[in-house]
């Protein structure tokens, strides 16, 4: 008796698409062609071939007929199938893509197959996949390739670049997205991220290398490849190394004898073992981890958003380990460690968590005393500290006093690391540069925001305010505040129906006075505007010849209002965005130690700019967050 076995059979995509039923729709179904004959990952065809065979031709218009969009931050989005989702065909494409315009922009073969591209990832679904897709195309078109073969800190990449003298870099990372997302950064042979005309001219090439070829799913070759070469244990030592000289021998000293303790969480993220070494190699005592956030879990099981900005949702765990073990500080890092967060128990028994201009104020001044201490003749007046114009002005309060030199810039951390390194090779000292949302470069070790650099001088400065002072973090802001005056900042998101809405508005404002103008005050004159800063048109006030001198991009919204009182609130969107954020912050003088009463003044004036400028009933404009201070 014979036994007869029912086999799959495997068709190829020619023959599948034979099988299929398809919409009519033209441009759609050549979207459905180019999927099924492109896609080897089983799992997302799949995606797509039961929505053609559910006939459910408006999920898949929508997948497969627009397409992420490349920005200077890279790609971010959802993992699923489609072109405008994050998943191995649309990894390939970018790969692709930026291999494709790093050959024309270095031809030379020897300089490819020496200096190469470094690429590495972080611990969520999905991403030493796309790590190994990357290389994979890489490595068909002669690129030696640095591959880390073990989950990285994004600080890692930079470094990785300028201690090797990389062509580029590549980083698999979503940050602090939500677990359903993934995304890509790019950075270029500077070390810092690759930005215009980088980005646009990326783009272009992404557009005409869409077709995965063959060769770049075969990721088996990466094995023993001559050209592939995990740079790991040659790069963590020297991490550690040019880290550890940001900080003087009395410094370290210090850490030894110190002893305070700091609880760590990493948010699930990949941060631990390198957040202890860093703890190490400070002599700073061991943290003390948050064990349910201690490894990386691409679940994030206990946090809604893996975000440090998200405060106490994101403190929770940590502020409860800390209480058990006795502990007053609390750092955080976010998913891939290029952020960092902190929060210190007050004498009332009440946990502070600090926001980033406030971490941003301290790291400041902690900038300027670490400078002086570890050089032998300091040229304060040759010095020079960032911040993005949304930021806080408390560096600029700093620069004032103190003689150095303070540099406002785009809200893009890749603009500031640029101009670092600009200002760098002209022969100046760039001590920090900051972002409101917990991103700080401290010195220059590598081009870009680091958490992990960061922490051994947040914990490094704790400790030495501790043991000479006996001042905490939280008294040390106070005396910042007393001496620079005080910051207080506010920052909200607004919704609107469409991006033509959010172009209306701001063309209203833009002609907001009969026969055209902006508005010039609020609350029926008390306040009154004595600078705007118009980006998105190149109008700067503060100059005699009202023109701009930052970079202007007409295709985004940013305007800023300066009033007469130190209050400054920008309000900017992006281009075809549904989104406008407003950033606010009234900067006292020195004299002026009424705070309560200039933080009320910051909430009633931003009130007003709401009501008067974006006046939501009239626009439709939804409050997406609460205004309170940040």
């Amino acid at each position: 008796m014979s036994i007869s076995v029912k086999r799959k059979t495997v068709l190829s995509p020619q023959e599948l698409l034979k099988t299929l039923n398809l919409s009519g729709d033209e441009e759609l179904d050549q979207q459905i062609q180019n999927w099924v004959l492109w896609d080897r990952n089983e799992a997302t065809l799949n995606q797509v071939l039961e929505a053609v065979r559910d006939e459910d031709w408006e999920a898949l218009r929508v997948r497969l007929c627009h397409r992420i969009t490349y920005l200077a931050t890279g790609l971010r989005g959802g993992m699923r199938a489609g072109f405008d989702s994050l998943n191995d065909v649309v990894i390939i494409e970018a790969a692709q893509g930026i291999c494709a315009y790093l050959i024309d922009a270095y031809p030379s073969i020897q300089k490819r197959q020496t200096q190469g591209i470094v690429v590495g990832y972080d611990g969520r679904y999905n991403s030493k996949r796309f790590a190994q897709l990357i290389a994979t195309v890489f490595l068909n078109n002669d690129f030696k390739v640095f591959l880390f073969t073990r989950m990285t800190p994004t600080p890692f990449i930079p470094f990785t670049i300028v201690t090797l003298n990389c062509l580029a870099g590549i980083v698999i990372t979503a940050s602090h997205n939500p677990k359903e997302d993934n995304g890509l950064k790019v950075y270029w042979s500077n070390g810092a991220q690759a930005m215009a005309p980088h980005d646009q001219r990326i783009r272009d090439y992404m557009m005409k290398n869409l077709e995965p070829k063959p060769s770049s799913w075969e990721t088996s070759q990466l094995v023993d490849h001559q050209m592939v070469e995990d740079p790991y244990r040659q790069i963590y030592p020297l991490f550690y190394e040019t880290l550890k000289k940001l900080l003087p021998p009395v410094y370290l000293e210090t850490n030894e004898c110190s002893q305070l303790r700091f609880v760590y969480t990493p948010l699930h993220g990949v941060g631990f073992p390198f957040m202890r070494e860093a703890f190490y190699q400070a002599r700073l005592k061991p943290v003390i981890p948050v064990l349910e956030q201690k490894d990386p879990d691409p679940e994030f099981p206990t946090l809604v958003n893996p975000n440090p900005e998200e405060g106490k949702d994101a403190f929770k765990l940590a502020i409860r380990k800390a209480e058990a073990e006795h502990c007053t500080l609390v750092l955080a890092n976010d998913p891939d460690v290029d952020r960092l967060a902190i929060a210190e128990l007050n004498p009332r028994g009440r946990w502070k968590i600090f926001n980033g201009n406030e971490i941003a104020a301290l790291l400041g001044w902690w900038a300027l005393e670490n400078y002086k201490t570890r050089t032998p003749k300091p040229i304060v007046s040759n010095c020079v500290m960032i911040s993005t114009l949304i930021s806080s002005r408390i560096l600029s309060a700093m620069a004032r006093i103190e003689g150095f030199v303070f540099v406002e810039g785009w809200p893009s951390f890749p603009w500031m690391a640029h101009r670092a390194l600009e200002l760098q090779k002209s022969g100046r000292t760039v001590l920090f540069a900051f972002e409101d949302c917990f991103g700080y470069m401290f010195g220059m070790s590598l081009p870009d925001k680091d958490g992990i650099g960061a922490a051994m001088q947040l914990a490094s400065m704790a400790c030495y305010l501790r043991s000479t002072r006996n001042v905490t973090l939280i008294e040390k802001l106070r005396e910042i505040y007393e001496t620079y005056g005080y910051h207080s900042s506010t920052s909200s998101v607004f919704v609107a129906d469409s991006p033509d809405d959010i172009v209306s508005i701001f063309d209203h404002l833009r002609n907001f006075k009969e026969g055209g103008g902006y508005p010039n005050c609020i609350l029926e004159g008390e306040f009154e505007v004595v600078h705007i800063r118009d980006l998105t048109t190149g109008l700067d006030t503060s100059y005699s010849d009202e023109k701009a001198r930052m970079p202007i991009n007409p295709d985004a919204q940013l305007i800023t209002f300066t009033f007469t009182n130190g209050y400054i609130v920008t309000l900017r969107s992006a281009a075809n965005d549904l989104k406008i954020k407003l950033n606010a912050e009234i900067c006292g003088l020195p004299e002026e130690r009424e705070w309560e009463e200039l933080h009320d003044k910051l909430t009633r004036m931003t009130n007003a700019v709401v009501e008067e400028f974006l006046a939501p009933e009239e626009t439709g404009l939804v409050d997406a967050s609460v205004i309170q201070p940040v």
